[in-house]
């Protein structure tokens, strides 16, 4: 889960936009092609992006969380998007399969260990990679946390955030029957894997305007409407995995396994009004890990960019550079 909004009111805490130093398309071996890009300083601490979604893809603006002069940034489209080839392509695209391309990079570009920093979809993957990959993991920074249990996927596709929007959760709604509300990521993957291109784009226009409408505290309830491709993409890749109960092997599985990492220093910023990702999931994590700083940040939703979650973010990184 993420999309973007409020860039404009956060500019003033990024830093400013930098160009990537290192572009590559780095082969997996089993029909995917990963963009990994590199910005910042050569020889600073490293770490890692890992953006949301499924199916967000990285924007220029991940690129600016992080000291030029200190960091070496990490950031690559995950399989199916962005940069990423084959485009919305879900066959051997999995969690799995996502951790095993962290590796594949972390080990491509000579990094012993790393930040991992990680919003929404991203704060999932952040979190499933450490408990797997612990001895690589220095600090962990997440921000609107997203746990991949049934709860949190029920309150956003089940009617709950609706009860908060009920005119945008009408438009999510009004094009399937009323027979099939009863599970409607199952109506929505049918539609976007139907292989009628037209169908799709729509659905997926409808999908990802959904989530877009909620990810700001500011927003009026319409969002951005991104392209049909684009729209398409982030739906089949979002949908795929939630379909699939991001391919964990239990209900509750994250939260159950961090005594793997409760001995890494980790930050959390968690808007106080986030309606995508509610904040009991942060709290729930925080309290199972005891080097865990959370920031509930007031007046703020789930998005990334809106200020008071920038100005967190970016804090925190000079923060821990400066340690």
């Amino acid at each position: 889960m993420d999309k973007y909004s409020g860039q404009k009111r956060a500019a003033q805490y990024f830093y400013p936009p930098v160009d990537p130093f290192s572009q590559q398309i780095m082969q997996t071996g089993d029909g995917h092609q990963i963009y990994v890009e590199q910005c910042g300083n050569p020889d600073g601490v490293p770490v890692v992006v890992l953006h949301g979604g499924p199916g967000g893809g990285c924007s220029p603006v991940m690129r600016r969380y992080f000291d030029p002069n200190k960091y070496r940034v990490i950031l690559f489209d995950q399989r199916g998007c962005g940069r990423s080839r084959p485009l919305a392509s879900t066959k051997n695209n999995t969690t799995w399969h996502l951790l095993s391309d962290i590796e594949m990079i972390r080990e491509r570009l000579s990094i012993d260990r790393w930040i991992v920093f990680g919003g929404s979809w991203g704060a999932t993957l952040s979190l499933i990679y450490a408990q797997a990959h612990p001895g690589r993991t220095s600090h962990i920074v997440l921000r609107g946390v997203f746990l991949m249990t049934k709860r949190e996927l029920n309150w956003f596709y089940g009617g709950g955030a609706g009860q908060f929007w009920p005119d945008s959760w009408k438009r999510f709604i009004e094009k399937i029957p009323t027979s099939e509300h009863d599970d409607l990521i199952g109506a929505y993957h049918r539609r976007l894997f139907c292989g009628d291109l037209r169908i799709e784009m729509q659905f997926g226009r409808v999908w990802s305007s959904w989530e877009n409408a909620l990810a700001s505290i500011y927003s009026n309830g319409n969002g951005v409407e991104a392209s049909s491709e684009y729209s398409r993409t982030f739906a089949r890749l979002e949908n795929h995995y939630f379909i699939n109960n991001g391919f964990l092997e239990f209900d509750g599985q994250i939260l159950s396994q961090m005594d793997r990492i409760s001995h890494i220093p980790g930050f959390i910023v968690q808007g106080r009004y986030d309606m995508i990702c509610p904040p009991k999931s942060a709290w729930d994590i925080s309290k199972a890990w005891p080097q865990c700083d959370l920031r509930l940040i007031r007046n703020a939703g789930h998005a990334m960019s809106e200020p008071g979650i920038t100005s967190e973010l970016v804090k925190i990184m000079d923060q821990i550079c400066e340690d």
